[in-house]
């Protein structure tokens, strides 16, 4: 153990995630996990749009591309009609690719990463853990922590494997986060009602069952995608012991009672997951040095993978925010925006989730719910307004400007040479596309020049963007008016070096 600017707890995709954002920023950073292994468990089968281009930021949309081509292969298509566009499904209401409107101005801005949607979590926790490898970050598997002290000035970590003391840490480590119960976080919400099981299996008699999602009055189940892939829901009052190993028998039992038959399980194909529909949000996400991202900070139903590209949102939220203030570019109260942005997003999720649960009840009203919001989803709007929202291109910060896309995650932007904004970003730091002819936006950013990266470009509108490095748009315009840019890169890039440095001098 040593002693580093953070340390992130949890080696999942978010503390994966976050690591890396923090690494590219400047800080020194090591990850502790307490399973020895990565959890190879059956969880999401895919990624929303702002996550997968978050990988395209970083250059790793080849390599989650590589993924999507390996799953269509086990798989097929996850929806009718999909092909390789993924619809997702609402409540076991699976959205026909066919009725969305794929020229809607929102899924129109966002193709580029099509072939990278259908990234299981596995696959990617594997592809995260060599970029963080390739950065120099250290996983420590096998220390689980135990103790938490915030002086003020750092935070001494009690751990298994002794104590480390870092200036900051970071809980990923999942609902039961241990960082959120040392540092004193409560965790408000609603008790859960049902108990879900999700694995892939062998079946001895698989007509038994019926294909896609089946409702019945103790709950619902889903065959596929895939060979074997199970997913069952009983309204039981939520499971006993949710750590307990989830058992061939447990799951067969479930299995029968939610599907009316008497179908055969001989074997499970790797670790099972039990889940429920527990839905809790951290009073804070951060609490002096000790912040929470991920399934620390928010739990709520699997439903469409919410949960992942969630977490995920926050590990590239909070990533380039704690680096800078880790490395003196930022004010300490940069910070005070990661709970201020992220939370109506999480709070957004739980409620998508809960709204699920309201009409997966075997009872005859949410019954009645159920058919009327069927009808809804067949229908053109409604179908592409369900995609929006699980495809996460409908987010928006709030954020001061008034151009349409401030506060937005960036669009596909092609340039004249061929290559995207996005292409500029592997390194992390913010992006500038400056399209004026004298390149007035570069020169006025020229002072952030170590932590900007300007992208001159002879296209029209818009005429510039300020990216920040999660992807959100800063600030825009469509002329080559400049107004507002040098306060936006005030905001959120901190001071210019020359001033920080003028500043820090001692008198």
């Amino acid at each position: 153990m040593t002693d580093v600017d953070v340390t992130v707890v949890g080696a999942g995709p978010v503390g994966l995630a976050l690591a890396a954002e923090l690494a590219l920023a400047g800080a020194t950073v090591q990850i502790v996990e307490r399973r020895t292994e990565p959890d190879m468990s059956v969880k999401a089968m895919s990624i929303n749009v702002p996550t997968a281009e978050a990988l395209d930021r970083r250059g790793l949309l080849a390599a989650a591309e590589q993924v999507q081509r390996r799953a269509l292969e086990r798989v097929g298509p996850f929806a009718p009609g999909s092909g390789a566009r993924f619809t997702g499904h609402f409540a076991g209401m699976t959205l026909d690719a066919d009725l969305v409107d794929w020229a809607d101005p929102d899924l129109a801005a966002h193709t580029s990463v099509d072939g990278a949607r259908m990234v299981p979590q596995p696959d990617l926790e594997a592809l995260l853990a060599e970029h963080v490898a390739r950065l120099g970050v250290t996983v420590r598997r096998g220390v689980e922590v135990t103790a938490l002290e915030d002086t003020g000035d750092d935070v001494l970590v009690g751990t298994t494997q002794g104590s480390v003391r870092t200036g900051w840490v970071v809980g990923c480590d999942g609902g039961h986060s241990a960082v959120r119960r040392l540092a004193g976080i409560d965790f408000p919400g609603t008790d859960p009602e049902l108990t879900g099981y999700l694995a892939v299996v062998d079946i001895a008699d698989p007509e038994k069952l019926a294909d896609g999602w089946s409702w019945s009055p103790l709950g619902t189940y889903r065959c596929g995608p895939g060979p074997g892939r199970v997913v069952t829901a009983e309204f039981d009052g939520g499971p006993s012991d949710r750590s307990a190993p989830v058992t061939l028998d447990a799951l067969q039992a479930s299995l029968r009672r939610v599907s009316g038959t008497d179908v055969t399980l001989t074997a499970l194909r790797g670790p099972a997951t039990r889940w429920s529909d527990n839905c809790r949000q951290a009073a804070t996400y951060r609490s002096g040095r000790v912040l929470l991202g991920g399934d620390a900070a928010h739990v709520h139903p699997p439903f469409g993978g919410q949960g992942l590209n969630l977490g995920f949102g926050d590990a590239m939220n909070l990533g380039w925010k704690l680096g800078a203030v880790v490395t003196g570019r930022a004010a300490e109260g940069l910070l005070d925006t990661y709970d201020a942005e992220r939370r109506p997003l999480g709070a957004w999720v739980l409620d998508w989730t809960r709204a699920q649960i309201g009409v997966l009840r075997g009872d005859a009203k949410s019954a009645a719910l159920r058919a009327v919001v069927a009808d809804l989803l067949s229908t053109r709007n409604g179908t592409t307004y369900a995609v929006k929202q699980i495809s996460g291109v409908a987010q928006r910060i709030d954020l001061p400007g008034n151009h349409p896309l401030v506060g937005r995650y960036v669009p596909d932007l092609w340039l004249r040479d061929g290559s995207r904004l996005a292409d500029h970003g592997h390194a992390g730091g913010f992006l500038l596309l400056d399209r004026t002819p004298g390149a007035t936006f570069t020169h006025i950013a020229s002072p952030w020049a170590d932590r900007v990266t300007c992208v001159t470009d002879t296209s029209t509108e818009p005429a510039g963007v300020l990216v920040r490095p999660d992807g959100v748009i800063a600030w825009a315009t469509d002329d080559t008016t400049p107004a507002g840019l040098t306060a936006a890169l005030t905001s959120w890039a901190g001071a210019p070096p020359a001033q920080t440095a003028l500043a820090q001098r001692p008198r």
